[in-house]
């Protein structure tokens, strides 16, 4: 049953928002093995200073190999050595860190996990602003490197992308403002949820805005929260209502139709003697 837990991929669906005023990053909680293990783990960790530095990660993938470097990263800030989380200078630097942390971990898993065909492939995303410059929002991959957002591209996925992708790409700009991306955000999540069942609840959902150097609004929203089913209620009511409106298909038709008075043949029974 571990083995099996441990070499899925896509136990979880992250995601983060860049925009011209701030950034948002949201993920869910669950890790399965099938329907008869389900289990949560916290899949969004707030590293920042406030007054100083803003740093989300949201993790993807091998669930001991984020945890060990989750671990890595804390040691490194316990011990203040440095190169920490809180004295590299920009955020690039930030994902460089992140990046070399995330491959001398699974490398040093790679072979041992390999002979038991055990996935050991991971992706982290880490947005935030340090002072000094302006917000950033990278997808780092096991190998240690890694992509950015940017105006063309301003959201940037993790885990189970496919169902959650749709409404971004026909909704989401760069300057949307960042109260209407975290509705984006969150309706992203819920409708992966709707549609995958190893995606679900609790949902961890942060809200930064831009040079304020602290995160202010955050969200949990656990299993039933009657918030998040308002919110799934109303948006599923609304996009029966625009169906409804939708013009009508204007169809082609090269050949008419037979009508009810038509006499077709009708095949012959043959009957046993």
């Amino acid at each position: 049953m571990l083995r099996y837990r441990c070499s899925r991929g896509k136990m979880t669906y992250c995601l983060g928002i860049l925009t011209t005023s701030g950034l948002v990053m949201a993920a869910d909680s669950r890790t399965n093995a099938g329907v008869d293990y389900i289990s949560t783990y916290q899949k969004l960790f707030d590293f920042s200073v406030p007054g100083e530095r803003v740093i989300v990660i949201c993790t993807a993938g091998n669930l001991s190999i984020t945890q060990e470097v989750l671990t890595l990263i804390r040691r490194d800030l316990k011990a203040q050595l440095e190169h920490s989380l809180n004295t590299l200078p920009n955020m690039y630097e930030v994902a460089r860190y992140v990046g070399h942390k995330l491959r001398q971990v699974s490398e040093s898993h790679r072979s041992w996990l390999a002979k038991d065909n055990i996935d050991y492939q991971c992706t982290f995303l880490v947005g935030g602003q340090i002072r000094g410059e302006e917000p950033y929002l990278y997808l780092i991959y096991s190998q240690g490197n890694f992509l950015q957002a940017t105006p063309e591209t301003p959201f940037l996925q993790i885990g189970e992308t496919k169902y959650g992708k749709p409404i971004l790409d026909r909704t989401l700009r760069f300057d949307t403002p960042v109260d209407a991306a975290a509705k984006y955000a969150l309706l992203s999540l819920d409708s992966t949820m709707k549609s995958n069942i190893s995606v679900g609840p609790p949902l961890d959902l942060i809200l930064y805005r831009t040079d304020s150097f602290e995160i202010c609004h955050r969200a949990e929203f656990v299993l039933g929260d009657p918030f998040l089913a308002k919110v799934r209620q109303f948006w599923e009511a609304s996009l029966r209502r625009v169906f409804e409106e939708m013009p009508e298909i204007e169809w082609n038709r090269s050949q008419p139709c037979p009508t009810s008075s038509m006499v077709l043949p009708t095949a012959k029974i043959p009957v046993a003697e």
